[in-house]
C-alpha cells in the first residue's frame, strides 16, 4: 500500500503505545491520535477522523471490540484488532464484519504493513458494496412508489400501463423534476384524496 494513513491506536500498554508512535511513521504512516482505554479512543476518533484504527482487544472500561463496534454504527472506519491473547471467545467476538484484521502480540513490523494494507483495501470495498446496496435499495423504493403513482393514473383517468408512464414523463419535463417526484406527488395528492 502506497497511500499514507492517517491511524488512530489505543492500547493499555504504554510500551505498545509508543512502539506505535515510532513504527507506523516509519511504515509512511501519520499517528493522529494515542489512548490508553476505550472510552479515551472513542473521543479521540471522534476528534480525528482517522484513516484506520489499531485497537488493542482487553483495554480498561470499554473492549477493543466493543470500540469497534461503536465506531462502526458511528462513523465506519478500518479496525485492526490487537491482542496478547489466543482466547477463542475473543476471536470469535472479534469475527464481526467490521474487524479486518487480527494480529498477535509481540507484533513485528512485517506484520503490521500488510495488516494495514489489508484491512484498508478490504474496509474500502465494503464500503463500495454497502453505497451499492443503498443505491439499489433506493431504486427498488423508487420503482415501487413508480408503480403505484402509475395504478393511481391508470384507475383515476382510465389509462393504459405505457400511456400512464408516459404522462408521468411529460409531467416530470414540464415541471423539471425526477420523475420519482412526480411519483411522489401523485400518491400524496392520491392519498388526500382518499
Amino acid at each position: 500500500m502506497n497511500r499514507s494513513l492517517r491511524i488512530a491506536v489505543a492500547d493499555d500498554e504504554s510500551d505498545m503505545r509508543e512502539y506505535y508512535q515510532t513504527i507506523l511513521p516509519r511504515l509512511g504512516h501519520e499517528v493522529v491520535g494515542v489512548a490508553g482505554n476505550g472510552r479515551e479512543i472513542l473521543v479521540v476518533c471522534r476528534e480525528t477522523k482517522p484513516d484506520l484504527v489499531i485497537l488493542d482487544i482487553k483495554m480498561p472500561e470499554i473492549d477493543g471490540i466493543e470500540v469497534a463496534v461503536e465506531l462502526y454504527r458511528t462513523m465506519p472506519v478500518p479496525v485492526i484488532l490487537v491482542s496478547a491473547y489466543h482466547d477463542a471467545e475473543l476471536i470469535s467476538r472479534a469475527e464481526a464484519d467490521h474487524i479486518l484484521a487480527y494480529l498477535v502480540k509481540p507484533i513485528k513490523q512485517a506484520d503490521l504493513q500488510p495488516a494495514i494494507g489489508l484491512a484498508y483495501r478490504r474496509f474500502e470495498q465494503f464500503e463500495e458494496l454497502r453505497r451499492e446496496t443503498e443505491t439499489l435499495k433506493q431504486a427498488l423504493e423508487d420503482r415501487k412508489i413508480i408503480e403505484r403513482a402509475k395504478g393511481i393514473l391508470m384507475k383515476r383517468s382510465g389509462l393504459s400501463e405505457e400511456d400512464a408512464f408516459r404522462r408521468m414523463q411529460k409531467l416530470a419535463s414540464q415541471k423539471n423534476q425526477k420523475l420519482i417526484e412526480v411519483a411522489r406527488s401523485l400518491v400524496t395528492a392520491d392519498e388526500a384524496l382518499g
